[in-house]
C-alpha cells in the first residue's frame, strides 16, 4: 500500500525522429557544435596512424576510413585548416581530399570559410 503522497514511477519511453536527434545531440555539445562528438575521433586517429595496414583490410571500408582520418586532422577548439594542410598531413592527394571535405561540408560535419577557403569543424 502506498503512502499519501508517495507516486508510483514508471518508466516512460520516448521516440524521437532523426532530426530530433540530431537537435538533441547539437544542444547537449554546448554551442550545437559537432566537435564534441567528433573529438572522440583522437583513438581513429591513431590506430589509423599505428597501423596504416588497416587501410589496406578489405573488409573494411577504405573510403570511410579516410573520411575520419580527414575529421581527426581537425582541432575541437575550432581551428582552421587549409585542404594542402590536411592532405600533406595524412598523405591523401589534395583532389581527394577535396572530395571528402566537399562532401563533409555538404552534410555539415564541416564549414568553409569563404574568404580564406580553409575549414573547419562546424559550430
Amino acid at each position: 500500500m502506498s503512502q499519501p503522497g508517495e507516486q508510483l514511477r514508471q518508466k516512460v519511453m520516448i521516440e524521437l525522429s532523426p532530426a530530433q536527434v540530431d537537435h538533441v545531440v547539437r544542444a547537449a555539445s554546448g554551442a550545437g557544435s559537432m566537435s564534441v562528438l567528433l573529438s572522440g575521433l583522437d583513438d581513429v586517429r591513431e590506430a589509423l596512424y599505428t597501423a596504416p595496414a588497416q587501410l589496406g583490410d578489405h573488409g573494411l571500408s577504405r573510403s570511410l576510413l579516410r573520411g575520419l582520418l580527414v575529421l581527426t586532422c581537425f582541432p575541437p577548439d575550432g581551428g582552421y585548416l587549409a585542404n594542402a594542410d590536411i592532405a600533406r598531413t595524412i598523405g591523401i592527394d589534395p583532389s581527394t581530399v577535396h572530395r571528402y571535405i566537399s562532401t563533409l561540408v555538404a552534410i555539415g560535419l564541416l564549414e568553409r570559410d569563404s574568404s580564406t577557403r580553409q575549414y573547419r569543424l562546424a559550430q
